[in-house]
């Protein structure tokens, strides 16, 4: 699933593609995703200028005076700048066709992506509202881990996956973080303290801020705006990588299921 650094990776790769445009049109060919896409979606973004492109969490937020387009790639989805009469693939099911010829063509083999609308606010729809800060925000740190993780036994990798606690730490990243941090994956997240929890939320900025800036991680499905594939997956240090040594103590590293997810870690610098 592209996670938090892909998506800001497509939204600053389309932005100034996109930004000042106007859409021409929209074509739906599949509106069967997670959710339909709405029957009066095309009609009503007809000829709107797009002023901004915006990312909340994974979801894209599309500025237009006519209302936001809220657009999520879901679990195989991607974006790519095509020639408008470039022919479509089998799994290309959305076209927002510009008025310089391009368009911005949504890909999504698993169909779990959506595109929906709103003319309030974005933040304040039913998919936004409840998310938790954005890890890169100042608003982010160790204090407000530790206030929120008090009294909670689900393992600390569950916890900050959680999008309710913070949003877009996926399970690369978090495997990736709680190595920096020198913090098991499995452990309670209610037993550990705020200077623990200083060190795991700069990492995480860390993580996410170096994949953002190299592109987002090499995923089979994941490509960026161009069509090309992320860089950062050569530097993940642990996560993918059971059984080899830890870089930093040459154990083998382990591999646990956690939350129904693969978590990679070092049984001896984390703990």
């Amino acid at each position: 699933m592209p996670e938090l650094p892909e998506v800001e990776t497509v939204r600053r790769g389309i932005a100034p593609h996109l930004r000042g445009r106007h859409i021409t049109r929209i074509l739906v060919r599949e509106p069967r995703l997670r959710r339909l896409v709405p029957a009066d979606l095309a009609p009503r973004f007809a000829g709107a200028r797009v002023e901004e492109i915006q990312r909340r969490g994974k979801y894209l937020l599309f500025e237009t005076a006519v209302g936001w387009l809220i657009l999520h790639l879901g679990m195989s989805g991607s974006l790519r700048l095509v020639a408008a009469a470039q022919a479509p693939q089998k799994h290309d099911h959305l076209d927002m066709v510009l008025d310089d010829g391009q368009a911005l063509r949504f890909t999504d083999p698993r169909r779990f992506g959506l595109l929906l609308w709103t003319q309030e606010n974005p933040l304040g729809h039913p998919l936004l509202a409840g998310l938790g800060p954005e890890p890169l925000d100042a608003s982010f740190d160790g204090a407000y881990l530790w206030n929120h993780a008090r009294g909670r036994r689900l393992a600390v990798k569950s916890y900050i996956m959680d999008s309710r606690v913070v949003v877009g730490v996926g399970n690369i990243y978090a495997s990736e973080a709680l190595f920096r941090a020198r913090i098991r994956p499995d452990r309670a997240a209610g037993t550990i303290g705020p200077e623990r929890y200083a060190r795991l939320a700069q990492a995480i900025k860390e993580v996410l801020a170096e994949a953002i800036e190299a592109g987002g991680t090499t995923l089979r499905d994941f490509v960026d705006g161009s069509g090309r594939p992320g860089y950062f997956r050569m530097q993940l240090q642990v996560y993918g990588r059971g059984g080899e040594p830890c870089p930093a103590c040459g154990r083998a590293l382990s591999v646990a299921r956690i939350g129904q997810r693969s978590s990679f870690f070092c049984r001896s610098c984390q703990k």
